[in-house]
């Protein structure tokens, strides 16, 4: 499935989320139907897609080795993009990086504040933006695959 047939075939509560910076993964009910900040909303897609991502922050997301690995070649549609502004000093590799979901050749789903609603970018979107300049790496969830469809 290309990204923009995984883009239409998402159900309308995964393609309408609200962006809310103070719904990352641990705080409050599960789910995306009060808005998430980007890291939910990443799990969230990849739950729809058959694939568990325990409810990680960014920096522990890039540390994780037990239920994601890290992507060595190029990434896979259903693969967790890291992109930030570079190291923060004090910080653990990849503490505030920004999280999408590839969904295919240049395809990134994500859930940010500037757009306010999920958003399909290219890499030179995101490059474009200082605050998400650096492709810090991709994660792999470590579940069936390809995903629905």
């Amino acid at each position: 499935m290309d990204a923009e047939a995984s883009w239409a075939a998402l159900p309308p509560p995964l393609r309408e989320t609200a962006y809310v910076g103070a719904r990352h993964p641990e705080a409050g009910p599960p789910g995306v139907a009060g808005g998430a900040n980007c890291q939910r909303y990443a799990y969230a897609v990849l739950a729809w897609a058959g694939l568990a991502v325990p409810p990680l922050r960014s920096a522990e997301l890039w540390a994780d080795t037990e239920a994601t690995a890290r992507v060595a070649g190029p990434p896979a549609p259903w693969d967790l993009l890291l992109f930030d502004a570079g190291p923060v000093p004090g910080r653990p590799e990849g503490y505030g990086a920004h999280v999408g979901v590839h969904l295919g050749p240049d395809r990134v789903l994500h859930l940010c504040a500037e757009v306010g609603r999920p958003a399909l970018w290219s890499y030179r979107d995101f490059a474009a933006r200082p605050r998400y300049a650096r492709l810090l790496g991709a994660k792999r969830a470590g579940a069936a695959r390809p995903g629905p469809g």
